[in-house]
C-alpha cells in the first residue's frame, strides 16, 4: 500500500472519529434530558396510582369497562420503535419481543398501532393490520399524540373491538442495558399502573436513588367515585403510553450513544494502526535508500 493512499485513510478515519464523537455527546445529553422528563412525571403516574389503589376495592373499579377482563380472542398491539438508525439492535430486539407476543395468534386477531416506521413496516409486510402509524423523527415526545393513541385504543377496548392492548418497547435499565418489554395496557389493573412505576426509575445511575412518595391516608372524593375514575382511568392509559414512549426515546439515545462511542474507540484503533503502518512502510523506505547509497559509495570506491 502506498503511503498516500495510507495518509489518505488516516484523514479519513480521524474526521468520522470526530463526526462519532460528537453524536455521542449529543445523544447523552438528550439521554439525560429523557430520562428528567421521565422521572418528572413519576410523581404524576405515583399519585394515580395511590388513587386507583384506595379505589381498587370499590365496584366502581371493577364494573368499568376499561378494567374489564375477557378471554383474550383479538389484540391490539402498540410498537414503539425509531425512524433513526445508528443505534445497535435497539429495533430489532423490541420487534422481536412484539413478534413473539402476538406469535400465538392468527395475523387477522392482531391489529397494529405502530409509533416509528421500523416496527410499523416491519408487521405491514407480514399481512397485519395497521390501525393507526406515526413517525419518530421528533426528539421531543407530545403528550397529545398519545391521548389521541390513548384514546383510540380505550375506545376500542370497550366496543370489543380487542380483548388486550399489549404494548411493545424499549426499557431504559442503564446507559448500557436497556431491555425489549411487553407490558399489557388494557385492562388496565394495579399490577400495570404498579409495573409503570417501577420502570420509570432506572437501575443504576444518578436517578436511580429517588425518595418513595407517600400516599395521603384518606381520600375525600367529590362528586363521586364512579365520576373520579371516569376521568382517571382513561387518564391513566395515556399517561401510560406517554412514559412507554419515554422509556423507548432514553433507550434510543443511549443505545445510540454506546454505539457511537465504540465508533470512537474503533476509529481511534484504526488510525493508530495505520499511523504505526505508516511510519513502518516510510522507515523501510529510508532505509532501503540509505542501503543504496552506502551500497552505491561502496562500488564507486571499489
Amino acid at each position: 500500500m502506498a503511503l498516500k493512499d495510507i495518509k489518505s485513510k488516516i484523514k479519513a478515519t480521524e474526521r468520522t472519529h470526530k463526526v462519532t464523537r460528537a453524536m455521542e455527546a449529543v445523544s447523552a445529553v438528550k439521554m439525560r434530558k429523557t430520562q428528567g422528563d421521565a422521572l418528572a412525571g413519576r410523581p404524576y403516574a405515583r399519585a394515580a396510582l395511590a388513587i386507583l389503589a384506595r379505589l381498587s376495592g370499590s365496584t366502581e373499579v371493577a364494573r368499568h369497562p376499561l378494567a374489564q377482563v375477557r378471554p383474550v380472542e383479538r389484540v391490539a398491539l402498540v410498537i414503539l420503535t425509531s425512524d433513526k438508525g445508528l443505534a445497535g439492535a435497539l429495533n430489532s430486539a423490541v420487534i422481536k419481543a412484539a413478534a413473539d407476543a402476538v406469535a400465538a395468534y392468527p395475523v387477522t386477531a392482531v391489529t397494529v398501532y405502530g409509533y416509528g416506521k421500523k416496527g410499523e413496516e416491519y408487521f405491514a409486510r407480514r399481512g397485519y393490520r395497521v390501525a393507526m402509524r406515526y413517525e419518530n423523527k421528533k426528539d421531543t415526545v407530545e403528550l397529545s399524540v398519545m391521548e389521541e393513541l390513548g384514546a383510540a385504543l380505550s375506545s376500542g377496548f370497550i366496543a370489543g373491538d380487542y380483548d388486550q392492548v399489549i404494548v411493545a418497547y424499549s426499557n431504559f435499565k442503564s446507559t448500557f442495558e436497556q431491555i425489549p418489554a411487553v407490558r399489557a395496557l388494557l385492562p388496565l389493573s394495579l399490577a400495570t399502573v404498579e409495573q409503570l412505576v417501577r420502570d420509570i426509575v432506572p437501575v443504576k445511575g444518578k436517578w436511580s436513588e429517588l425518595p418513595a412518595i407517600a400516599a395521603p391516608a384518606a381520600y375525600s372524593l367529590e362528586p363521586e367515585d364512579g365520576t373520579v375514575l371516569e376521568y382517571l382511568l382513561p387518564r391513566l392509559v395515556s399517561v401510560s403510553l406517554y412514559h412507554f414512549l419515554l422509556e423507548a426515546k432514553a433507550s434510543e439515545h443511549s443505545a445510540r450513544m454506546v454505539a457511537m462511542k465504540n465508533a470512537s474507540d474503533k476509529s481511534e484503533e484504526v488510525a493508530h494502526d495505520l499511523t504505526r503502518l505508516f511510519n513502518k512502510i516510510r522507515q523501510a523506505g529510508i532505509t532501503r535508500e540509505v542501503s543504496e547509497i552506502v551500497g552505491g559509495r561502496e562500488a564507486l570506491a571499489t
